[in-house]
């Protein structure tokens, strides 16, 4: 393999990046950037291919729903629990080889899992696919963030963003091709994770070294310097997990069709896909923080909206534009992270998001689900509001002290 080169400033990438370089030299900048892209693009298609996947097989099992649900809840615990080590892990070991490696174990623990079907050996087998898949996706978003030039920062993230929701939506549709049963559906993530390790290995020779300026940040550091940011990502990981398992509820309780209610999910999957370019153009022009506090109120207008709107036509434009929105409170964090960020911090405030995305998925559901328990059916749109309403708060406190 060949070795990572010494990682240079954000200014001196935006230097290469503007300056009179050859076509060459442009080609390899923007070939690296798609091979990132790619590399999350597949491990996002071999993660939204396993959570439907192993819940069919357990529900097939007469597992209960409880016990399905505590599985599902195994693979963002690994996210958690192994956030903290990933800073570390990629200075000492080298990031491309720590990417390569947890690739080809995650490979490992999936055929572990085809193998056993079995629920209790899948709890802490679930655990080491998040653990290992992790570091993969916290390194290659930043080396993302940290060879996108600046004045583009914005339409990239926003690309890359859509790229990758779509990748989650892929995995699920898959299934309709290959089916839920026996070996066919595994092997797709399971040919997916070394894809992603082979798509680094190509790429790497084209890459910087892991940032390495700065003082070592752990990601208890990085909360405490950056609480807003992190908020931030909690409540878009926590919307979208709301929306994702909690909607069937909603749209039950108001007579809704099983056919309408998914059919308003995919509409507000599509959103979150298809509007993160746009939001990520508005960003270059008004800054990251502005167009995530617009996003905060729109996802809060949104949650008003959605029990007046919810039996009307108007209901598939919102939920498009909702899916699109709530999401986009992510893309403006990474994008704000590379603006605010740089060397050690950086790689240490990608794996805070990736620890606060996980506890997001978890806590989001149970907390909304007690919420609709204690207040009815309108506990949904009243916890997701709260919480758009918290965060844009916040966002003006900080922008008045700005």
């Amino acid at each position: 393999m060949t070795p990572d080169r010494e990682f240079p400033s954000a200014a001196t990438v935006f230097r290469h990046l503007h300056s009179t370089t050859s076509p060459r030299e442009d080609r390899i900048s923007w070939a690296a950037m798609a091979g990132i892209i790619a590399t999350v693009t597949v491990f996002a298609v071999a993660q939204g291919l396993t959570y439907p996947l192993l819940s069919f097989i357990l529900e097939r099992q007469e597992t209960t729903a409880g016990l399905i649900g505590l599985s599902a809840a195994m693979t963002p615990l690994g996210f958690i629990v192994s956030a903290p080590f990933i800073p570390t892990l990629a200075r000492r070991v080298g990031a491309a080889r720590l990417a390569i490696l947890c690739s080809t174990l995650a490979a490992l623990i999936l055929i572990a899992i085809a193998w056993t079907q079995e629920v209790w050996a899948w709890m802490p087998l679930r655990f080491l696919l998040g653990f290992f898949a992790n570091p993969l996706y916290v390194i290659s978003e930043t080396w993302l963030i940290a060879i996108t030039p600046a004045p583009r920062r914005g339409r990239i993230m926003g690309l890359y963003s859509s790229i990758v929701s779509g990748g989650f939506a892929i995995g699920p549709l898959s299934l309709g091709l290959v089916g839920t049963q026996g070996w066919p559906p595994f092997i797709i993530g399971i040919v997916a994770f070394p894809l992603c390790g082979l798509i680094v290995l190509a790429v790497v020779p084209r890459l910087p070294k892991m940032p390495h300026e700065g003082e070592a940040r752990s990601v208890a550091g990085f909360f405490a310097q950056a609480p807003l940011l992190l908020f931030a990502v909690f409540t878009a990981a926590a919307f979208e997990q709301v929306v994702i398992s909690l909607f069937t509820v909603y749209g039950a309780a108001l007579g809704s069709a099983d056919a309408r209610i998914a059919s308003l999910i995919a509409c507000f999957t599509a959103g979150n896909a298809v509007m993160q370019i746009l939001l990520g153009r508005a960003a270059e022009r008004f800054g990251s923080t502005r167009t995530m506090l617009f996003c905060a109120l729109a996802s809060l207008a949104g949650c008003l909206l959605l029990p007046l709107l919810f039996n009307a036509w108007l209901i598939w434009p919102l939920v498009f534009a909702w899916g699109g929105v709530s999401f986009g409170i992510y893309t403006m964090s990474l994008i704000h992270l590379g603006e605010r960020f740089i060397g050690q911090a950086l790689i240490a405030g990608n794996a805070a998001f990736a620890f606060v995305w996980g506890i997001g998925g978890i806590v989001g559901s149970p907390a909304t689900g007690l919420a609709m328990q204690l207040i009815g059916h309108q506990g949904l749109p009243s916890s997701l509001g709260l919480m758009c309403f918290v965060l844009a708060v916040f966002l003006m406190a900080e922008r008045r002290r700005g």
